[in-house]
């Protein structure tokens, strides 16, 4: 049985099918001369939520790579209704255009753009536009495309392994990133098993990859790595209760459970896990699949346990 009430119509297939639409703007950042838009101090901007994965792991990134001094970020409230990513004031403010949405970044860069609105954004502030509202491009141009602005102690796309980083970030995209936004957003129950078990197999995958290793590729954390951290970060909260991905929790897999531990415990990162506005956003934005609007309690965890893997 399919239901006619799907979160996203437009992205919704006949056959009950998520099929999350293409980043529209894929420009990029450079500081050899390549792209239009070369490495400047000052000159971009990103618009994140941290509510979502895709822009958390830019977050992330920015981090990692030493550029917060060097990138502006605005944060937009995590409850969102039809009207899209907004600006409500307090720490939820646009310093850089004053936008009180979202969409007018979208609309300012190209007023036919009829997609949904997404996070993050990175905008160039010379031309007022956007530069590119891809998560996976623009956290590798913030690895990769700043240059001498940025820190070099994390490379997070090492030259030797990039073409395994490639292959990796596909697979765990598709079966894990966006695999539980297929298993929660279809509006079939066979689509939604086959896309959970694709899930759990991945999983299942992983947790072994890490038994010899500390890291996804090793001793050095990569993008992959963040690239996983933050569907894991919501997985229990969130994945498990809200989008029904429920054959086993993040805290019950041996390797899984201590690796994500590490994580964030790690690199200064556990200040960007924001699980009060993570889970308002997705209990309170998916009517859908969700029509009360109750947030499911957070499931009882200690994230700052000794992870032993070091």
């Amino acid at each position: 049985m399919t239901s006619t009430r799907p979160q996203f119509k437009e992205e919704t297939e006949p056959g009950g099918a998520f099929r999350r639409q293409e980043s529209r703007f894929r420009d990029a950042v450079s500081s050899d001369g390549s792209t239009a838009f070369p490495a400047e101090a000052g000159r971009y901007h990103l618009y994140v939520s941290f509510a979502c994965p895709w822009a958390h792991r830019t977050i992330i990134g920015r981090r990692l790579k030493g550029l917060e001094g060097a990138i502006g970020m605005s944060c937009l409230d995590p409850i969102r209704d039809e009207r899209g990513w907004a600006f409500t004031g307090g720490e939820f403010t646009d310093e850089v255009n004053g936008f009180e949405f979202l969409s007018e970044a979208y609309d300012r860069t190209d007023p036919a753009y009829d997609g949904r609105v997404s996070v993050p954004v990175l905008w160039d502030r010379e031309t007022g536009r956007i530069v590119n509202n891809e998560s996976g491009d623009i956290l590798r141009m913030l690895g990769q495309g700043f240059g001498d602005l940025a820190d070099d102690t994390y490379d997070l796309f090492p030259e030797p392994l990039r073409q395994e980083i490639d292959d990796l970030n596909e697979r765990i995209y598709e079966n894990v990133n966006n695999g539980v936004y297929k298993a929660g957003f279809t509006t079939s129950q066979e689509i939604y098993e086959d896309e959970v078990r694709g899930i759990f197999e991945m999983l299942g995958e992983l947790d072994r990859r890490l038994a010899g290793r500390r890291y996804l590729f090793g001793d050095n954390v990569v993008e992959t790595d963040w690239r996983l951290f933050t569907t894991l970060a919501r997985f229990d909260a969130v994945y498990y209760i809200h989008f029904k991905c429920s054959r086993r929790r993040l805290v019950d897999y041996e390797n899984l459970w201590p690796y994500f531990r590490d994580l964030y415990q790690s690199f200064g990162i556990a200040d960007t896990v924001k699980l009060d506005q993570i889970r308002a956003h997705y209990y309170r934005t998916h009517p859908s699949i969700n029509p009360n609007g109750l947030v499911a309690v957070l499931p009882a965890a200690n994230w700052d346990e000794p992870h032993g893997r070091g």
